[in-house]
């Protein structure tokens, strides 16, 4: 043992660091102003944890070390609340507020308008806190209001929880009482996480935390993101009672407690009413999960005197929002194609009311959702709608599922056009293989078709697309070829000259090129890029449309994925079929150099980067010239650049070129290179 002295200084370190880790756990977690970095914060809980070790006989059970768990426990003990902590009493709509309103007046004896406290009710647990002689000795659930559960290792774990209370004016006796919640931001984060490693995900923040809060190890708690707000008082010392409910929060504020800074003290009907839809307003944009607002008469006096009844006080009430969530039964299940192909399932359920709209359908986001979570047509499930979101299937309620229901399978064939579905192992999203002549593609195909970077059919934007799919005038990109004057006309704001010049385009974009045509296909993943090293690799479309998975694979960048989804495109009788009748309509390209296939390009191995804007071509347009020539385009200058082609107004990409001395090339510099290899 270490002499007195020692001991002595020893102590007072250990003291100190308590009281400065203290400091700034109110700082980061009360006010959000951290006032030193996490490093150094990080410093001073290792050293007051090495000190803790080498003299565990000075470790308190209010050390902040202790927030990172305690012994496990092999059953949580019984707590009895002196008061008991009552349940609230519920209004669901303006005339229910109005009615509560009105009971108060009459039992005060008062016409006059009551001022209220205001505040959000957070979707969380709520628990109690015994502070005696300002340290926190005692933590429990709410339990049935009258017995609770000792689980005051769990909430020493919360770091928003203090262990002391800060300054010198507080009760001796001091019981807190409020609500434990895990953020938003916080929950999803860790469900992905659980979802990652294979665990069992919980279905809201509110089961998050009522999960973690009930564990008997509190090491696990400790790992679980965890806050509170306070939000009232039980037991206090007389003598502190103030005369109002707000100068309470304010008061136990300063006595280091997180109060919901949305809280707001207003009198009358109205201004509660005007709080409500406040809140409503802002709830999707909260850090943390509410379900309504909860009024308390702010006056101690007028609350002593309105008294409880049996289940709830009569001096505060819940104000709900609609409910998000809600039991209803899955009566089928549908895939519906989006605009790029994806097929999406969709459950079609007995029609709910759920965060104020009925609901009858809701995204089940993909097949691997569906099998995570074994959703089956009869199923009673739990839906959930937040704000505007499409309503989703959160869970399934498994005991009341009937017997005989079978696992939901991926669809062979698309359900709008009959082509072939096809999912990747490393992707998540099945797809329509029929991108070419899909009806619920359609729009998106003809756009990507006509877009300047593929057949560039100036004029044939979303406008004139739309009406033309909606007349029935295209129901193929090949029907683009077929238009007439006479067809256009008709459409509206479509003008003799507006009309030439758009088949004037249409005529013009049957001259393209190879590389042009793969890409303006829409094939999944084929960009501007793989398709000139499709072009530059095989030479003809014929070799690409019968090349099997293997023999893509063998062009440069192009893997398994890209492989599966050229091979499978091709393979689509309809997609040959309507290629064919493109070119029978005249859309036709240069044959492509059978010596470019074997030969090697100029700039093959040569790394360019693009910045600035360029005055006679676009980046994409440069881009796609130096790809055709082998080099390789990237978004950032490193040692291993070759040039740097600058256009007006550059960025920090010049100046990194100049420090690391890459050679510039201005834009007629960069015109000149090309024009030494023809292009």
């Amino acid at each position: 043992m270490p002499p007195l002295s020692t001991q002595k200084n020893i102590l007072t370190r250990i003291q100190a660091l308590r009281l400065d880790i203290e400091e700034h756990n109110y700082r980061y977690y009360i006010l959000d102003e951290p006032s030193i970095p996490d490093a150094e914060y990080d410093r001073l809980l290792q050293e007051l944890q090495s000190l803790e070790s080498q003299y565990p006989e000075y470790i308190t059970q209010d050390s902040p070390t202790q927030r990172v768990g305690a012994p496990a426990l092999k059953t949580f003990k019984q707590v009895t609340h002196d008061i008991p902590m009552l349940s609230l009493e519920n209004a669901f709509n303006a005339e229910d507020f109005m009615a509560f309103d009105k009971r108060v007046r009459q039992r005060l004896h008062t016409p006059d308008e009551i001022e209220y406290v205001g505040e959000p009710k957070i979707d969380g647990i709520a628990v109690s806190l015994l502070y005696e002689k300002g340290k926190l000795t005692q933590g429990a659930t709410r339990g049935d209001g009258v017995t609770g559960e000792d689980i005051t290792q769990n909430l020493r774990t919360i770091h928003s929880i203090p262990l002391h209370l800060r300054g010198e004016k507080h009760p001796d006796l001091l019981e807190v009482r409020g609500e434990v919640y895990m953020p938003i931001n916080s929950f999803e984060a860790y469900n992905a996480e659980l979802e990652k490693s294979g665990a069992k995900t919980f279905a809201n923040p509110r089961n998050a935390a009522a999960g973690s809060l009930r564990q008997l190890d509190s090491h696990i708690t400790a790992s679980r993101p965890l806050a509170f707000f306070c939000y009232t008082f039980g037991n206090i010392s007389p003598e502190i009672l103030p005369s109002k409910h707000s100068e309470l929060l304010n008061a136990l504020k300063e006595w280091g407690f997180p109060v919901n800074p949305e809280i707001q003290v207003f009198a009358g009907v109205n201004a509660a009413f005007a709080f409500h839809e406040k809140l409503a307003a802002i709830r999707d944009h909260l850090a943390y999960e509410i379900d309504g607002a909860v009024y308390k008469v702010n006056l101690i006096e007028q609350q002593k005197a309105l008294g409880f009844a049996s289940r709830a006080p009569r001096w505060a009430i819940a104000y709900k929002f609609p409910a998000r969530e809600e039991l209803t039964k899955i009566e089928a299940i549908e895939f519906q194609v989006s605009r790029t192909g994806v097929l999406t399932p969709v459950a079609r359920l007995k029609p709910v009311f759920v965060g104020g709209v009925t609901v009858s359908n809701a995204t089940l986001h993909n097949l691997e959702e569906i099998w995570r979570k074994d959703i089956r047509v009869g199923d009673t499930v739990i839906v959930r709608r937040a704000g505007d979101v499409i309503p989703y299937v959160a869970s399934v309620v498994l005991d009341r599922r009937p017997i005989h229901t079978t696992p939901i399978i991926l669809p062979e064939h698309c359900p709008v056009c009959g082509a072939e579905v096809i999912k990747p192992e490393s992707e998540v999203t099945a797809r329509c293989t029929g991108g070419l002549f899909c009806q619920a593609q359609l729009k998106e195909t003809v756009k990507h078709f006509a877009s300047r970077l593929a057949l560039d059919i100036n004029g044939l934007g979303d406008k004139w697309a739309e009406q033309l799919i909606e007349k029935k005038l295209i129901t193929d990109i090949a029907d683009i070829y077929l238009l007439t004057k006479e067809k256009l006309l008709p459409l509206e704001r479509m003008g003799e000259k507006s009309a030439d010049n758009l088949l004037t385009s249409i005529q013009k974009s049957k001259a393209t090129t190879l590389p042009r045509f793969l890409y303006g296909l829409g094939i999944r993943e084929v960009g501007q890029a793989t398709a000139l090293m499709l072009t530059q690799h095989f030479g003809t479309l014929q070799k690409i449309m019968y090349a099997d998975e293997s023999a893509l694979q063998e062009t440069p960048d192009i893997g398994p994925v890209i492989a599966v989804n050229i091979a499978a495109f091709f393979h689509e009788p309809h997609n040959r079929e309507l290629i064919e009748k493109l070119q029978k309509l005249g859309v036709h390209w240069p044959e492509y150099p059978t010596n470019a296939v074997s030969k090697p390009l100029p700039l093959t191995g040569q790394i360019f980067v693009l910045t600035g804007t360029l005055n006679h071509t676009t980046r994409d347009e440069a881009k796609l010239s130096l790809q055709s020539l082998g080099a390789k385009v990237t978004n950032s200058v490193t040692s291993k650049t070759n040039y740097v082609v600058v256009g007006n107004d550059p960025g920090s990409k010049l100046q990194k070129a100049k420090i690391l001395n890459i050679p510039v090339l201005s834009e007629t510099e960069f015109e000149n290179l090309l024009q030494q290899y023809n292009y």
